[in-house]
């Protein structure tokens, strides 16, 4: 079985070497990763174009439907409230998230997303994984860049 943490910081390691904010998101489904991706707002000229959201995408795209509900998604920020809803619509299994985003974020901060009575589908999270790589990495991306 493939580490899609490794996968995911992959895709975050990738995304700050073109200069975008090193967030990367992996989907797993049945022991192998069906998609990855790092964020590309910049490149793509797209402000939705989260890692999360790419890697929906992508993987929705891999088995032909909507819906995620036997998937997996490792992200290495805690998502944000349109990462979170597309994660709902998607009916993703489980998230797991390395570092929290008290600014941003809208799992365990801001909005507490999956916490709404309006939330249809919430899955089971588990934040903190690699935290410490995952916030040393962003930190030291948003230092190189002051």
């Amino acid at each position: 079985m493939t580490d899609p943490f490794a996968a995911a910081f992959d895709a975050a390691r990738a995304a700050a070497s073109a200069q975008e904010v090193p967030v990367g998101a992996a989907i797993m489904r049945a022991g192998e990763i069906i998609a990855s991706a790092g964020n590309r707002t910049l490149r793509d000229k797209d402000p939705t174009a989260h890692a999360e959201i790419l890697a929906i995408r992508a993987a929705c795209e891999r088995i032909g439907s909507e819906r995620l509900i036997d998937c997996d998604l490792y992200v290495t920020l805690e998502p944000c409230a349109m990462c979170a809803g597309a994660i709902s619509f998607a009916r993703i299994r489980r998230l797991y998230f390395a570092a929290a985003d008290p600014k941003g974020g809208a799992v365990e901060h801001g909005p507490r997303f999956f916490s709404q009575p309006t939330c249809h589908h919430a899955p089971e999270i588990y934040g903190g994984i690699r935290e410490s790589e995952a916030a040393r990495m962003l930190r030291d991306f948003f230092q190189s860049r002051r």
